[in-house]
């Protein structure tokens, strides 16, 4: 082991990408979490810093997202006998719907793996970071962590390893985040009643139509699977203006457009850097209209990974 010290990024990215609760995300260039690992003399994991200035984070080891990814990881690589302090850069805002609590964890995993005495795979790290990303939402989820981990648009299972899906270089996504926050848990406590049969066979039938549309490159298909029949009509009241938010993505002529991850961050697919950079600038008109300032981003869908850093 020839490191004492390992730093690591990792972007943002947006879960469910509408048809895929829970299965599938990508990540965007943008916002990114940074995370320092330091080896130390003693065994465990602790928070030592975290740089964060819209609210306090947990530094209890199991409470952070960060620190309790490395625990699981040193005891899924049988290193517990190895001590970890962890200094966390948060570039992502926080309960904003682009996956920061992944970052967070995924960064973290990255930076860890690089001072072990035998490197771990992918397929661990994901395990890994998933495990401390059930530390803000409550569920080890995936659909941000597999793409922060692997970039692009990723399947994200919830056992064995994750599946990169290709999208073509034209497509890109368009974000907003208003000026608001809405917490991962609250997102998630209003899923708890059981979806009709019916609904969740359209929400199938979005969600294949989307990958096919991947595959072959189809904006077609893509339009017609790009929605969400069943965290989107339960989560919308939580946004205000979401409805108007959408459909001035959708008079943008985006593909589809929704709640990235909880939200209360919106997002369109697009056929290209320019319209998606009109849907964005729309959008941020109708969030203007509902009271609230708002942050855009555009880039690829196709977006960065995780990666250490000098």
């Amino acid at each position: 082991m020839s490191r004492e010290r390992a730093a690591a990024t990792a972007p943002a990215s947006i879960g469910n990408c509408a048809a895929g609760f829970d299965v599938l995300g990508h990540s965007f260039a943008g916002p990114h979490d940074r995370v320092v690992v330091t080896r130390t003399g003693e065994p465990g994991v602790k928070v030592t810093a975290i740089h964060c200035t819209d609210a306090e984070l947990p530094v209890a080891p199991e409470r952070n997202t960060a620190s309790r990814a490395v625990l699981e990881l040193l005891r899924l690589a049988g290193a517990t006998e190895l001590g970890f302090a962890i200094e966390i850069h948060k570039g992502i805002p926080l309960a904003s719907g682009m996956g920061g609590s992944a970052a967070s964890a995924v960064a973290a995993v990255v930076a860890a793996n690089a001072l072990l005495p035998t490197p771990q795979t992918t397929d661990t790290l994901y395990a890994a970071a998933c495990a401390g990303e059930a530390a803000a939402s409550g569920a080890p989820h995936g659909d941000n962590v597999a793409p922060s981990l692997l970039g692009g648009l990723v399947i994200a299972p919830r056992t064995g390893a994750p599946v990169c899906v290709p999208v073509p270089d034209w497509l890109h996504i368009g974000l907003v985040h208003p000026h608001c926050q809405l917490e991962t848990r609250k997102s998630r406590e209003v899923l708890q009643q059981p979806f009709p049969l019916a609904q969740v066979t359209a929400q199938l039938e979005g969600l294949a139509m989307v990958l096919a549309g991947c595959y072959q490159s189809d904006g077609d298909l893509l339009k017609r699977g790009l929605y969400d029949v069943l965290a989107e009509p339960r989560r919308a009241p939580l946004i205000p203006g979401f409805h108007e938010v959408q459909q001035a993505a959708l008079d943008c002529e985006a593909f589809g457009a929704s709640i990235g991850g909880g939200g209360p961050s919106v997002f369109g697919w697009f056929a290209s850097r320019a319209a998606a950079e009109r849907g964005v600038a729309a959008m941020q008109s109708a969030f203007t209209q509902a009271s609230l300032q708002s942050d855009a981003f555009v880039g690829p869908v196709a977006g960065p990974k995780a990666e250490i850093v000098s």
